[in-house]
Parts: structure tokens; sequence; C-alpha cells
């Protein structure tokens, strides 16, 4: 796999002074971050609505084989826990419909006390499916998500189980449920949003993401310190290089590595 056949990015499209020679010195932000990373994440989503016209004028910013990652509203996966979310989730379809072909996964991260119910997950897939045809990445925080009740529903449903690092619990540190898609969160580890994962990692990384199935999402999500846009620079340039096999070190996620066990860090959403 090459840099072509995989989406590396940040959350967000914040081009911190230390990166910035690495980006054209004119145009937006979002143009300037576009010319040289394929993907980025929306989390600003997950806290607030954005009209139809935001999103057209993103996707207006961006090359044509640009993709967004969308992140569900917190109305939907923190507030309604998963139960009755028609009307949120029909409003968050029409409005990033405004991407059009540039729209990419939904990010569904579940709040760490919500345990898997099958009946409410089964529902909630489905009303996903019915009113998306784009691929998902489930972020479950609670161990239940992870049993094997709950692969299976996933799995049926064709929805991809998010690597993060650090992970809240055990297994929750590689890709998993449907192989269509394979999506890291990388927050930063030891310290969550802040801690750069310098070369050694990065490289592993690269490697991981070398070897994954299906499509292919890195996300980096330390941003408060600005290494986000540094890492995903490095492992991008990476990419375009054959990288030798190495297990990742604990705190990476990896589809060989075993588990490591979850750091006290508690993510911010």
């Amino acid at each position: 796999m090459t840099l072509a056949d995989t989406r590396v990015g940040t959350a967000g499209w914040s081009i911190p002074r230390a990166s910035a020679a690495a980006f054209p010195a004119t145009g937006t932000t979002l143009e300037r971050y576009a010319s040289i990373f394929n993907a980025v994440e929306v989390n600003s989503s997950f806290y607030r609505p954005h009209m139809r016209e935001t999103w057209e004028r993103w996707a207006a910013s961006t090359p044509d084989g640009f993709r967004f990652a969308i992140k569900l509203p917190k109305a939907a996966t923190h507030e309604r826990r998963l139960v009755d979310c028609g009307a949120i989730l029909d409003r968050f379809a029409d409005e990033t419909a405004g991407l059009g072909a540039k729209r990419g996964p939904a990010l569904i991260q579940l709040p760490p006390s919500l345990t898997f119910s099958a009946e409410v997950a089964a529902r909630f897939f489905a009303a996903l499916r019915e009113r998306f045809d784009g691929p998902f990445a489930l972020e479950p925080r609670h161990a239940s998500w992870f049993e094997r009740d709950a692969q299976s529903l996933v799995v049926e449903h064709e929805i991809a189980l998010v690597a993060a690092d650090p992970p809240r619990v055990p297994g929750a540190d590689r890709p998993g449920g449907w192989r269509g898609l394979s999506y890291w969160r990388l927050h930063g580890s030891p310290e969550i949003y802040r801690t750069p994962y310098g070369p050694e990692r990065r490289a592993r990384i690269a490697n991981a993401l070398a070897t994954a199935p299906g499509v292919v999402w890195c996300v980096f999500d330390n941003t408060i310190t600005g290494a986000a846009a540094a890492d995903a620079l490095a492992v991008r340039a990476l990419l375009r290089a054959p990288a030798s096999p190495a297990a990742l070190p604990s705190g990476i996620p990896c589809p060989e590595q075993a588990s490591a066990s979850p750091p006290p860090a508690t993510p911010r959403a």
C-alpha cells in the first residue's frame, strides 16, 4: 500500500507555525492544508451543526480527491445515547450532503458509560444505513462493545471499529469490526492531545497503515501543541517509500499487536 491508497491528516485543518513551511503561503487555511493532505476529520460537527452551505464551501475549497471524515453530533451519541435519533440523523445527513463525493467516513464516538445493547445498536445502525451510503467508523469506549456479540453485530452492519491511542479498554488500540475500513485516531500518548509521536513511532505507524486491509485512514488529534501536523507530514512522507515490518510499541494501535493496558488519561469527547 502507498500514500495513494491511504488517507492521512489531522483533526481539523489548523496549520501550526512550526509546520507552516511545509504548506503553500497563500490561500485559505483549508486550501493550504488540502494542497498537502488528502483528508481531514471534522470534529466541530460533534459540538454544533454547520449549514449545508458551509459544507459546500469547504468541499469547493479542496481538490477532487480530498475527503472529509464527519463526526456524528453528540446529540445522537451522548445525549440520546443512540435512541430515537431519526431527526438528528436526518439533519446531519442533509447538511453533510453538501460535501458531495467528498464526504468520507462518518465517525461515531460513544461515551465511555454507554454499554452495548444489541437492540439499541441494531436500530441505530439501520437508521444510519437509511441515511448514509458511505462507510462508518465506530469508536466505542466501554468494554462490552469488544465482546463477541457486539463484534458480530458491527461486522453484520459493515461498521469498522476505530483503533484509538490511547486506548480506553483492551482491544481498542487496533482496527476491528468490518475490515473494509481501517481507521486510526491518534490522540497522543502518554499525554493525550499533546505528546508528539516521534520518529520511531511514526515509522511503525506507517508500517501498520501499509499492511492494514481496506480503505485506510489515519487521523492525528494531538493538536494542542501543534504536534498533529508534524506527525501527519512525517507519516505521509514515510508512506512514499517502502518500510520494513515492525511491531508497534505499547500505545500505538496495530492490527497484529496485542492490546495495551489503557492509560488513565480521558479523551475530551
